[in-house]
């Protein structure tokens, strides 16, 4: 899977997890000089407090564009970030 915006890739891997349809990528697959943390934080009874991160690609800013949850009730997110707000996350053909 493969994650864009602005005609960047922000994170690529073979090794996503899904939950409620949105793929999480592995910390380690993201491209997080292009992360700054947000002030928006957001709770779900079934995953926790999520954090929440401003994607910046050749100066433009997409607010609040990717989210992690730090201590997540569900561990299969642990350490994972997701993407929503125009950010395309698609599959990619490996050439």
């Amino acid at each position: 899977m493969r994650a864009t915006w602005n005609g960047q890739t922000i994170a690529d891997s073979d090794d996503t997890v899904v939950v409620a349809g949105k793929h999480y990528f592995p910390r380690s697959a993201v491209r997080e000089e292009l992360l700054s943390p947000s002030e928006k934080t957001s709770f779900c009874p079934v995953k926790g407090t999520a954090n929440y991160f401003t994607v910046t690609v050749d100066g433009q800013e997409n607010v609040n564009g990717a989210w992690t949850y730090p201590a997540p009730r569900d561990d299969a997110i642990k350490d994972r970030i997701a993407f929503w707000n125009g950010i395309e996350v698609k599959a990619e053909a490996v050439s």
